[in-house]
């Protein structure tokens, strides 16, 4: 009869040892998923900030350039517009040869040297919009 009390005991003992092992496994799976989430949250959130950051810096960008582009168009209205943007574009078309004879071995240069006031021309038509390059408002 005492061995069976005993040996009942150590069955009880058994089982009970076994749930405590079983609940601290479902306690470590329990914890691993939630911190699983949770940093998966996070990653989350963090790239949604990150989006919305970038896409503020590019409206503000696209916003600066839509102001710099009226006050250039305003500016070309006024007197003495005109003759400003033909100045910077002569500059920026000699600027561009010279660049190019600078940093390339090999030299682009226009077919006839001595025109270089109808290239210019060319390049003038272009930005009055008879070139079809740019969209003007009438």
């Amino acid at each position: 009869m005492q061995a069976q009390i005993t040996a009942e005991r150590e069955k009880r003992a058994l089982i009970a040892a076994s749930e405590g092992r079983k609940q601290e496994q479902i306690n470590l799976a329990s914890g691993a998923r939630e911190a699983a989430i949770q940093k998966s949250e996070g990653e989350r959130q963090a790239a949604i900030n990150q989006a919305q950051g970038e896409a503020s810096a590019i409206l503000a960008v696209a916003e600066a350039n839509a102001q710099a582009i009226e006050k250039i168009g305003a500016a070309i209205q006024t007197a003495g517009g005109m003759e400003a943007v033909n100045l910077k574009v002569a500059e920026q078309y000699v600027g561009a040869f010279a660049n190019i004879a600078k940093t390339g071995n090999t030299l682009i240069v226009p077919g006839n040297m001595s025109d270089m006031s109808s290239m210019i021309a060319s390049a003038l038509a272009i930005v009055k919009g008879e070139g079809g390059g740019l969209i003007r408002n009438n």
